[in-house]
């Protein structure tokens, strides 16, 4: 009777294992070939693209040609480029450090066990699954000086409130204030972090001798500490992308007198109003490379503070 050894045994399964996988591997392109070619089709060639026409005079109607950096040269000495930049960078300094901090409030709030806790979450969710663009025109009559809600509050307790949308000083503001409209889905990213915090720390912490805030403080906030990171570069995105209210509620202008007047608003006009593409490809990539190295700073200063010992 003769025997196989288990080399031989070994040798004469490695094709088949190999054939296996490689029909395997076959398969699995197939059955994901609709995403990678999307991928392909609506993401890599547009960001590709733009790259190009960014280093062109490209526009929809008419040829284009090689400029080389001629538009990122345009943009150093454009008035308006750097005016959407500081408005872009005005938003976004109030914003996200004001939508965390009531993201994390409501987060707190919600945490707290009730009867009707369910009922609380839903409401505070609501806000940020509706339509953008149904949102900025409830905000336009909530914000509109002679009948809005907003004012008529203001006057209730002897304020005159602002022209807000129609107000240079004020406009911004409100973006602002619309802005925090849809902190629910940083809410409940918080409220899973929070449920994740160790009870048995706290009760040590109270032991201790402990109060609210030094609970808060040195045990609540480190075991948050990756979910606000992750809220702090996403709110730096976007930010940076910040745009459908500002445009519905100026009709695409950024007015009054371009104290809303936006980068990605910006963008949008030269691409889609003056037909401008190379140089909105240049706004586009200059943008990108804002938000790589504020990203960068952010991971760089505050993501070595972040406490991942909960994870």
């Amino acid at each position: 009777m003769t025997t196989v050894s288990s080399t031989q045994m070994s040798r004469t399964s490695q094709p088949r294992r190999s054939s296996r996988a490689r029909r395997n591997f076959l398969w699995g392109l197939f059955f994901t070939s609709p995403a990678i070619i999307g991928l392909l089709l609506f993401v890599a060639y547009p960001v590709l693209a733009s790259l190009y026409y960014s280093f062109t005079s490209y526009s929809f109607f008419g040829d284009f040609k090689w400029i080389g950096l001629v538009n990122y040269v345009d943009l150093i000495s454009d008035d308006n480029w750097w005016m959407s930049l500081g408005n872009t960078v005005y938003i976004l300094i109030f914003s996200v450090p004001l939508g965390i901090i009531l993201a994390l409030a409501l987060a707190l709030l919600l945490n707290i066990k009730t009867r009707i806790q369910a009922i609380y979450r839903t409401i505070f969710y609501i806000p940020s699954i509706m339509p953008i663009v149904a949102a900025s025109v409830v905000w336009s009559y909530v914000m509109n000086p002679q009948y809005g809600i907003l004012n008529n509050m203001l006057r209730a307790v002897g304020v005159d409130g602002p022209g807000w949308l129609s107000s240079i000083y004020w406009s911004k503001p409100a973006f602002i204030l619309i802005s925090l409209w849809g902190v629910g889905n940083l809410m409940i990213i918080l409220l899973a972090g929070l449920q994740d915090v160790p009870r048995d720390l706290h009760d040590a912490a109270q032991v201790d001798g402990a109060n609210v805030w030094e609970r808060f403080f040195h045990v609540t906030l480190p075991f948050l500490s990756p979910h606000l990171l992750f809220a702090l570069v996403t709110g730096l995105i976007a930010g940076f992308q910040y745009f459908t209210p500002v445009y519905v509620l100026t009709n695409g202008n950024g007015d009054p007198a371009g104290s809303a007047l936006i980068a990605p608003l910006y963008l949008y006009q030269n691409a889609f109003r003056y037909f401008k593409v190379g140089y909105a490809s240049a706004i586009a990539w200059v943008l990108f490379i804002i938000i790589v190295i504020c990203t960068a700073l952010v991971f760089r200063f505050v993501g070595k503070r972040v406490y991942y010992g909960g994870a």
